[in-house]
């Protein structure tokens, strides 16, 4: 499961390396906090339900309300 970090298809579903890396870390802490996992934990760790949740579209990276993404200036 974690190979699945190592192809760019999952940073492209999400937007990028860091909306992933937060996305990640938010439902990480949940999961720690006693959040349900949303697929089969069996056999799985945190980590691995995360991106299992991901990959299947379970869980997407929102922007709070209010808060505009801007494009980088070079």
């Amino acid at each position: 499961m974690i190979e699945a970090l190592r192809h760019d298809e999952l940073m492209d579903k999400v937007g990028g390396r860091f909306k992933l890396t937060a996305l990640i870390q938010r439902r990480w802490l949940q999961l720690l906090q006693g959040a349900r996992p949303m697929v089969d934990p069996k056999g799985l760790t945190e980590m691995e339900v995360v991106i299992e949740e991901i990959m299947a579209g379970k869980i997407i990276f929102e922007l709070p309300e209010g808060v505009v993404e801007e494009e980088p200036q070079l």
